[in-house]
């Protein structure tokens, strides 16, 4: 089981590879906000646990483990994300939101919650029911 550590560096990996199709030491640096030797320490560590294959100056891919962990972590936070919108969370406050609580929830709880956003998109009166509430506790 990966570290929530661990999860950031796949998660961010896994969007790189699915946007640019490739996933850069220099770019995985930048996009958590740490030091480029930091990120070669973490898939060295990654590479070890068989997340990914790492060669120096090759370069990096996720294994099928590395995949569907990735996967399931981006799944997650978009899942998340959705969430604090239907409960009308500010959208300035969701992104860092997400990231102080996703690594906080078990599994169980994630699905619980996936459960209940589909409840509420797929139903627009349900939607509209909710933001009525909200306005009203607003007042």
């Amino acid at each position: 089981m990966p570290t929530p550590s661990m999860e950031d560096y796949i998660e961010q990996i896994y969007i790189l590879m699915e946007q640019k199709g490739y996933a850069r030491v220099s770019d995985i640096a930048e996009n958590l906000q740490v030091h480029p030797s930091s990120v070669t320490k973490m898939v060295q560590k990654l590479d070890k646990d068989e997340y990914l294959k790492y060669e120096k100056y090759r370069g990096l891919i996720l294994t099928e483990k590395g995949e569907q962990v990735g996967k399931r972590l981006v799944y997650r936070h978009k899942l998340l994300e959705d969430f604090l919108r239907i409960i009308g969370v500010e959208e300035k406050n969701i992104y860092q939101d997400v990231e102080g609580i996703e690594h906080h929830m078990s599994w169980n709880s994630i699905d619980r919650i996936g459960n209940l956003v589909q409840y509420f998109q797929e139903d627009q009166d349900r939607k509209e029911a909710l933001i009525k509430i909200q306005q009203q506790t607003k007042s």
